[in-house]
C-alpha cells in the first residue's frame, strides 16, 4: 500500500468571508461544505478560532463545531484549535464535554497556543503575549478535568470521565510539549518542509507515551490545491495570497477577493514580494502531480494524516478540488 492510501486525510475550513458575502454565509459555506467532505470520505473537519479578523467569520470554535456536527452523521468533527490561552480550561472542558455528550465519540479537541492576533484583541480578550508561556500548564489543568483530578475538589460536568481525543497544533515549541503530554501533533505547514521535520523528528525523540496516545501521532497541514490544470490549481491560490501579503502589509487580514479582481490590482514592491511568496510552496496541481508530492512529503515525514487548510473564494472549485483530492488518495 502506498503512503498516499494508507493516510487518513482530514479538512480544516476557516470559514473565510468573501467580498461581497457576509459573516453568515461564510459559517452556512462551511456547514454546508462539512456534509459534502462527510459524503467524500474525509476523515475530519475542523473548524477554527479567531478574533475581531474580517476575513474570518469563525470566532467560537466549539459552537461551530456543534453545528457542524448536527448537519452531518459520521466524520469526525473537532477545533483546529481552540487557543488554550484565551479561555479557562474549565469551561473549555465543560464545552467539549457537551459536545462529546451530544455527539459521542465523534469529537475532536485540537489545541493551540497562540493569543489574540492584535494588541487590541488581546486587550479585549484580556489576555498578553505572554499568556502563552503556560500552555503546557494549561493543557495539564484542561486535561484533568477529564480524568477528575482538579485539586479545587471541582468536578467539570459533563466532561468528568469522557474521553475526547486531544491534539496539540504545534507551532514553536509545540512539538515539545506535545511529546511531554504524550498527545497526537498537528505541525504545519506544508511550505517549510525542513522546519515542519525537525519538529516532527524533535516530537518522536521525545515522546512519552501517556493514557491519551500510546505511540506517537502526527497530523501535517497545509494547503492542497487540486485542479484539471496547473494553472486552475495555482488560481485556486491567489485570493488567500492576496489577503496574507495585504495583512502584512496593512496590518488587517481581509476577506477573500475574486481572482479576476486580484489580477488588476496594483501592488507596490512589498506587496508583491509577499503575494509572489504566498503562491509558493504548496501542494497544487492535477491530480497526477498533487499525488506524486503527497506521496513524497508522507514517505519523508511517516505522517499518519494529512489536514488540509485551503481557502479560495470560489466554493465551487474549492468543492472540486476536495472531489479530486478524495479520488486520488482512497486508492
Amino acid at each position: 500500500m502506498s503512503a498516499l492510501t494508507a493516510a487518513r486525510f482530514s479538512v480544516l475550513d476557516r470559514s473565510r468571508t468573501r467580498e461581497g458575502g457576509t459573516n453568515a454565509q461564510a459559517l452556512q459555506d462551511t456547514v454546508g461544505l462539512a456534509r459534502e467532505l462527510e459524503g467524500l470520505g474525509y476523515h475530519r473537519f475542523w473548524v477554527s478560532e479567531h478574533h475581531g479578523v474580517p476575513g474570518v467569520a469563525g470566532s467560537a470554535p466549539t459552537v461551530l463545531a456543534a453545528a457542524v456536527a448536527a448537519a452531518t452523521d459520521t466524520i469526525r468533527v473537532g477545533t483546529g484549535g481552540v487557543m488554550l490561552p484565551n479561555h479557562q480550561p474549565l469551561v473549555v472542558a465543560e464545552q467539549f464535554g457537551v459536545l462529546e455528550s451530544l455527539f459521542p465519540g465523534r469529537i475532536d479537541m485540537g489545541l493551540g497556543r497562540s493569543v489574540g492576533f492584535t494588541d487590541g484583541v488581546r486587550r479585549a480578550l484580556g489576555r498578553g503575549k505572554d499568556d502563552a508561556d503556560d500552555f503546557a500548564g494549561q493543557l495539564e489543568e484542561l486535561l484533568g478535568w477529564f480524568r477528575g483530578t482538579s485539586p479545587t475538589g471541582v468536578h467539570a460536568r459533563p466532561a468528568e470521565g469522557l474521553t475526547v481525543p486531544p491534539f496539540v497544533l504545534a507551532m514553536g515549541e509545540g512539538a515539545a510539549i506535545a511529546a511531554r503530554a504524550g498527545l497526537p501533533m498537528v505541525i504545519g505547514d506544508l511550505r517549510n518542509r525542513e522546519r515542519m521535520q525537525r519538529g516532527i523528528d524533535h516530537y518522536r525523540e521525545h515522546f512519552r507515551p501517556s493514557d491519551w496516545a500510546r505511540e506517537p501521532y502526527v497530523v501535517i497541514s497545509g494547503t492542497v490545491a487540486v485542479a484539471a490544470t496547473p494553472e486552475e490549481a495555482r488560481r485556486l491560490l491567489i485570493p488567500e495570497a492576496w489577503s496574507m501579503a495585504h495583512s502584512r502589509t496593512h496590518g488587517t487580514f481581509p476577506p477573500l477577493p475574486p481572482v479576476e479582481r486580484v489580477e488588476t490590482l496594483p501592488m507596490t514592491a512589498k506587496e508583491r514580494n509577499f503575494y509572489e511568496a504566498g503562491l509558493t510552496g504548496h501542494i497544487a496541481g492535477t491530480e497526477e502531480q498533487v499525488a506524486h508530492e503527497l506521496e513524497t512529503v508522507l514517505k519523508e515525514t511517516g505522517a499518519q494524516e494529512v489536514l488540509v487548510t485551503t481557502s479560495t473564494y470560489d466554493r465551487g472549485a474549492l468543492l472540486d478540488s476536495y472531489r479530486r483530492l478524495a479520488a486520488i488518495t482512497s486508492g
